[in-house]
């Protein structure tokens, strides 16, 4: 999808889970992980990662969001990093071969999470917490985390949250 900007918004989930569901060939995949680590400062930041980037504003977020209050730009749903996230980050990093950047993110999270009572989400555009309205001690955060630290730790789970490639399946191209 494209902002208004012409620059491209970056969808993390899908291209996440399209990469550990073997939707993206080898070389999409490497694409994508080449977009994380090149935009690292604004998918990631302060902590991963960012749910879209860049955020939807104007009449795209009008039309898209109906106005919702929560998820004006570069919060919530709009461009709030969600350290839930993390997992799906690190596994994509791991199957592409990229640990590099799975042990950069996840340096980040270990560091601030517990020292910020392992909120649901953070400000999109600074990375900063969010305060009352991120709620704390989430278990979806605690979880992403805690899977995301197993897969670095036993890479051999990671054939339990993704897929190889299935010849008979064929990447669509843009």
């Amino acid at each position: 999808m494209l902002t208004g900007l012409g620059l491209p918004r970056f969808f993390s989930l899908g291209n996440l889970l399209a990469i550990l569901a073997a939707l993206t060939d080898d070389q999409q995949s490497q694409r994508i992980m080449d977009l994380i680590e090149q935009r690292w400062q604004d998918l990631v930041g302060q902590m991963p990662l960012k749910i879209c980037f860049p955020a939807l504003e104007g009449q795209d977020w009008q039309t898209i969001t109906g106005c919702d209050p929560k998820n004006i730009p570069w919060s919530y749903h709009n461009g709030g990093n969600w350290p839930v996230l993390l997992w799906l980050l690190v596994a994509a990093e791991q199957k592409t071969g990229r640990t590099e950047l799975a042990h950069k993110a996840l340096q980040i999270a270990a560091h601030r999470l517990p020292l910020d009572q392992w909120p649901e989400y953070y400000d999109g555009r600074t990375g900063r917490l969010v305060g009352k309205a991120a709620r704390t001690y989430q278990t979806w955060t605690i979880a992403g985390f805690l899977v995301a630290r197993t897969l670095l730790e036993n890479p051999n789970h990671l054939a339990l949250l993704s897929f190889d490639a299935d010849p008979d399946v064929v990447a669509c191209t843009i």
